[in-house]
């Protein structure tokens, strides 16, 4: 599957003076994202400890005309505890999840916030699935805690 198309940016952003840019290990999909993330998300699912390799994962989530991909990517789809589908983006050359999106969540889209490589990006204000998180791993700086998802 090709990578995300890339949207329309509405004027308002174009004129945003903070742009960041992620990406995967080889360099071959890129992100650039526009303004600030909506929310920093830290998630202790089993789900993304696997799509991770690591005892979490943080998301930076944007808005969809916030960002534009570059690279082509392959998507795996997934079914959530909710019943809704959960698609993640990966580099096909070198398995980076670079980003995620949800049909629960329409219009936002998470990026790995590894993928920025910027030791000064945002904090996770919001701690998910803390039911399966590693004892030793917590988030402390999140100001919310959840131990499912958030409800709303």
């Amino acid at each position: 599957m090709q990578g995300m198309p890339h949207w329309p940016i509405p004027d308002a952003i174009h004129g945003c003076k903070l742009q960041r840019t992620a990406q995967c290990s080889c360099g071959s999909v890129t992100i650039v994202a526009l303004g600030e993330p909506s929310v920093v998300v830290a998630c202790h699912c089993l789900e993304c400890q696997r799509r991770t390799g690591s005892v979490f994962g943080v998301g930076a989530y944007f808005r969809q005309e916030q960002i534009t991909v570059s690279g082509a990517t392959k998507q795996f789809i997934r079914p959530t505890e909710s019943g809704s589908q959960f698609f993640t983006h990966f580099c096909p050359t070198c398995g980076t999840s670079v980003y995620w999106s949800s049909a629960r969540n329409p219009g936002l889209v998470g990026v790995a916030v590894g993928a920025f490589a910027d030791p000064s990006f945002p904090a996770p204000v919001r701690s998910v699935w803390e039911q399966s998180m590693h004892r030793w791993a917590h988030v402390g700086i999140a100001r919310q805690h959840f131990s499912k998802g958030r409800v709303s």
